[in-house]
């Protein structure tokens, strides 16, 4: 069973930060899998990446989007089994593609912080204008 890293990165680098998103009130992701057959009874949404790549200089869909589901399918019963398990955490991985704007449909707000190979990540800074 392959092993994989929950972090994001691309072949480069050039730029790293975080993520931060809220789930939108109505027909968020998680309702989006159920209706389309890809979550079971009993998973819980643990993780989701995306990717949007070849881009040069103007953006073309689809992304390419990757769902980690876990059981049990509650949060508190995850976090308890992610807590009391050392070594990769069991998932079921779901892939598809989508348009960029459905994607960021599913949530409310979404931010995401770039710097420089990470210098800023998690620093406080001052600016003028």
């Amino acid at each position: 069973m392959p092993v994989e890293n929950f972090r994001a990165s691309v072949q480069y680098g050039d730029f790293k930060g975080s993520a931060a998103a809220d789930r939108a009130d109505q027909d968020d992701v998680s309702s989006w899998l159920e209706k389309n057959g890809l979550k079971q009874d009993g998973e819980f949404l643990l993780g989701i990446s995306f990717f949007a790549g070849e881009n040069h200089g103007k953006h073309e869909d689809p992304i390419f989007v990757e769902f980690l589901l876990a059981t049990p399918g509650d949060h508190d019963s995850v976090k308890a089994m992610i807590d009391a398990h050392n070594g990769p955490v069991l998932v079921r991985r779901v892939k598809t593609d989508m348009p960029i704007a459905q994607f960021f449909g599913f949530f409310k707000r979404f931010s995401v912080s770039l710097s420089s190979h990470g210098m800023l990540d998690g620093r406080d800074y001052t600016y003028v204008e």
